[in-house]
């Protein structure tokens, strides 16, 4: 570890090279807590018509290192190096990717065996997986979620769950087009009646208001829930505000309940993007339930002095 503010928890980042997870490493850097990541050797391949990924993981890696955070290379699957790497923190936060939760089991483990850890966060960021009406080919992983959460209650680890359901920068870019890489140009596609609202939070945001949870007893066993008030909006209210914004409008196209099911089952590339938005859109899994003060706490009201980004605010940044 880095020598950082030793009143602030030491903090080990399992997955911090991901599209969250290095947002979460610059925001545990930058509130001075004494900051490791753990990443993988090598680098995963590059996405199609993307820079070579060694070479932007080699600078995201370097600009850790500028901001004082250790950098540990091993694999979660090496138990005995991951058991040493916990044994140096006070706090775990796991930001592995989608298709990778269920290897938190092992995490649980090294927590088990090295016995000092103060606070686990799993990888458990998008819509809360205890309330979660989704369907296959992405409930399977919302049920790992959910057992890993049963999994670390039953083990008796202290913990944060954070829900911040969906990352700005992930949605917002295509105005939330399932498959597009841009922009729509004419129409947008809506699935439903376009008026359940959505929640978005900036992964700035995200990374901050998790950062900030980890050493408050308010947190503590309990689900951070991060649900800022001007960033509910319908698909309605987000093609009219991006219409304004462009001085035109596009053609609304409303897909029914039935026909995204029938695209789901098609199994197309988009099967998991579009479970996940008729959770969103046609099942209301971000705004169809209370947050219960015994088991969970809202961001935004507990921390009223952190300036999150608003919606109209990214998609100004998108003009």
């Amino acid at each position: 570890m880095e020598p950082g503010d030793r009143n602030k928890s030491r903090i080990l980042i399992i997955g911090g090279t991901g599209h969250l997870g290095k947002y979460i490493v610059a925001a545990s850097a930058r509130a001075g807590h004494p900051t490791s990541a753990l990443v993988r050797a090598t680098a995963p391949p590059p996405a199609p018509g993307r820079e070579s990924s060694s070479r932007a993981r080699a600078r995201l890696l370097q600009s850790f290192r500028d901001a004082g955070v250790s950098i540990l290379q091993g694999d979660i699957g090496d138990h005995d190096l991951l058991v040493k790497a916990v044994k140096a923190a006070d706090v775990v936060i796991s930001v592995v990717g989608y298709h990778d939760v269920g290897e938190q089991s092992k995490i649980i483990a090294a927590i088990k065996e090295a016995g000092n850890i103060k606070r686990f966060i799993p990888s458990d960021f998008g819509n809360d997986a205890d309330h979660a009406h989704i369907v296959e080919p992405a409930k399977a992983t919302f049920d790992v979620e959910a057992q890993i959460r049963r999994t670390v209650e039953a083990e008796g680890i202290p913990y944060t769950f954070v829900s911040c359901n969906f990352f700005a920068g992930y949605y917002l870019p295509t105005l939330v087009q399932p498959g597009s890489s841009g922009l729509p140009a004419d129409k947008v596609f809506i699935l439903g009646d376009g008026n359940t609202k959505a929640i978005f939070v900036d992964e700035e945001d995200i990374a901050t208001f998790t950062i900030k949870g980890v050493d408050d007893p308010r947190t503590l066993n309990k689900v951070l829930h991060i649900r800022p008030p001007e960033n509910a909006l319908s698909m309605n209210d987000l093609v009219s505000l991006w219409e304004k914004k462009v001085g035109r409008t596009f053609e609304r196209v409303y897909l029914t309940e039935e026909v995204v099911l029938k695209q789901i089952r098609e199994c197309s590339p988009l099967s998991i993007d579009l479970a996940i938005l008729h959770s969103v859109y046609i099942n209301g899994d971000h705004i169809n339930f209370e947050i219960k003060p015994t088991v969970g706490v809202e961001a935004t009201q507990i921390y009223p002095d952190i300036k999150y980004s608003t919606v109209d605010e990214y998609l100004n940044r998108l003009l």
